[in-house]
């Protein structure tokens, strides 16, 4: 662009210039371009005013962006789309869906900004349900795109809602969208986290070509699993035969699976190979990574040397797991300091509070757990409460522990007395220590028995026909007793019960779990 004597830009080669800037993200660069803008008297332009914010919210200033925004004289449905997904990206949601109702036109990238922008703050069931109005008020001539697909499979991936997804899929296949990479890698990565991994595989295997994020959705669907060894043959395959590098991504996912597996040396192999040949500089989500694979295996000082001499302050996660470690191994002295580390970074971490309290009843320490809970009390700190809940009929219902509203209730603690009285007689023990309060082993026994992954399997026995799986939900890691419990249901009932709680999915079927008991 010369200011002196050459030939002015048009308004076509300043918006071509900002969506390069939009790309390579370099707001400073923008910024010269929006002076020179100015000078020239083209902000006036409403192509080149729309690229002017489009630049400034996708080089992550949404403040100029809206400053660019309230000086438009003149609108198009491109500024309004633009504004919308600038709400979107600042979390001012209420913001961005009050101009999507004042908009009379709406197109595709209207309805995309709303959903994506749904899906990408976690309102998974509002992005649904504006493609359904979507479906509803436009015309036969507005059909989902890469982009809406892509952003509707992640929400039903977010929810676990699997029979949505399959409907979206069948959708895809039945109008014979022309399937690009972004789509079939949201279909593998719905199908993994909804728990259908043979349909992942399925879809995985038909690929004519797969890039680093196909790679990356099936490991860490495979992690996710259970099947440690498959995520680490892919991976292999992936940076041997086909050679790929991972990214990041790639790298939290394997590095998990050897956690999960116990391979403590190759997980060291990977890290050292992610910065020296892949030079990737590990994040904080790669330490954590690798302070939870020497926690597991008991190696708690190495994990704490670990977190030491990190280049970086750790942050909650990696504190966190080396307390659950701790929590594992029954070490109190390392699991205070954990404890202490993370509280003075999030004081109100209920987690933390809770899983020490945890680690001294586990060592029998009843007096100094019952001081953790009243410090608890006492600071009104509150205590995340466990759910687990399944989907039967398309309804979802949802259990606590001891739940006493749902109006089967009578029926389901009925069928979880004659599961487990039928269990004990197959060799279930009642693992007691999994309930950690100072009290009689009967009371511990009922206690255990109405779970709320054990009631939610008891209403889907009585709710569903024989032999169909069951797919549970629950929100905290599934304890010791209901793991054991459930592995004995699977083989009573002749079911595969599918569990899918805060870390991964636990696949049961004849009295085994995919996850080997390492979880």
């Amino acid at each position: 662009m010369n200011e002196e004597g050459g030939v002015e830009p048009t308004q076509y080669t300043l918006t071509n210039v900002l969506a390069s800037v939009s790309a390579t993200g370099c707001v400073e660069t923008g910024r010269k371009v929006h002076t020179f803008v100015l000078k020239l008297g083209l902000s006036s332009n409403v192509s080149v005013s729309n690229s002017l914010l489009s630049m400034y919210a996708k080089c992550g200033d949404p403040v100029t962006a809206r400053v660019v925004f309230d000086r438009m004289a003149v609108r198009d449905i491109s500024s309004l789309n633009a504004v919308i997904a600038l709400h979107m990206q600042v979390g001012e949601i209420d913001l961005a869906a009050a101009q999507f109702e004042r908009m009379a036109e709406r197109d595709i990238v209207t309805w995309n900004s709303m959903i994506a922008g749904y899906n990408q703050r976690g309102y998974d069931l509002r992005a649904l349900d504006t493609f359904s109005m979507m479906l509803r008020e436009s015309s036969s001539l507005l059909s989902p795109d890469r982009f809406t697909l892509s952003s509707l499979l992640s929400a039903c991936a977010n929810l676990e809602k699997l029979s949505v997804g399959k409907q979206i899929h069948s959708h895809i296949v039945a109008t014979g969208f022309d399937v690009s990479g972004i789509v079939l890698n949201a279909v593998i990565s719905m199908y993994s986290r909804c728990g259908d991994m043979n349909q992942a595989k399925v879809i995985f295997d038909s690929l004519k070509s797969r890039d680093v994020v196909a790679w990356t959705a099936m490991l860490v669907g495979y992690e996710q699993h259970g099947l440690y060894g498959e995520a680490i043959s892919l991976f292999r395959s992936m940076v041997g035969e086909e050679g790929l590098r991972p990214d990041h991504i790639t790298y939290v996912g394997v590095f998990s699976a050897c956690t999960h597996a116990g391979l403590v040396d190759e997980g060291r192999r990977y890290f050292d190979m992610m910065k020296s040949v892949d030079k990737i500089e590990p994040t904080l989500s790669h330490y954590a990574c690798m302070v939870d694979l020497f926690g597991r295996a008991g190696l708690l000082q190495e994990a704490h040397e670990f977190i030491e001499k990190m280049p970086v302050e750790a942050d909650v996660v990696t504190w966190g797991s080396l307390l659950s470690s701790c929590r594992v191994h029954k070490s109190v002295d390392l699991g205070k300091v954990a404890a202490e580390r993370l509280l003075r970074i999030e004081p109100e971490n209920s987690g933390a509070y809770s899983a020490l309290a945890n680690l001294y009843s586990a060592c029998g320490k009843w007096d100094e757990s019952a001081k953790i809970r009243k410090s608890m009390k006492d600071g009104r700190v509150k205590k995340e409460q466990g759910f687990s809940w399944i989907e039967v009929k398309h309804k979802v219902h949802v259990f606590g522990v001891e739940d006493g509203v749902h109006p089967q209730k009578k029926e389901i603690y009925m069928t979880m007395k004659k599961i487990w009285d039928e269990i004990k007689k197959m060799g279930y023990v009642p693992d007691t220590a999994s309930v950690l309060h100072d009290l009689e082993e009967e009371v511990k026994e009922q206690i255990l028995r109405h779970h709320s992954e054990k009631l939610a399997i008891a209403f889907g026995l009585i709710s569903t026909p024989d032999k169909t799986t069951l797919r549970i939900m629950k929100n905290l890691r599934v304890c010791n007793d209901c793991h054991t419990a459930i592995k004995f249901i699977s083989k009573l009932v002749g079911r595969e019960i599918i569990v899918r709680d805060a870390t991964r999915f636990h696949h049961f079927k004849n009295g085994l779990c995919s996850c080997r008991d390492y979880w």
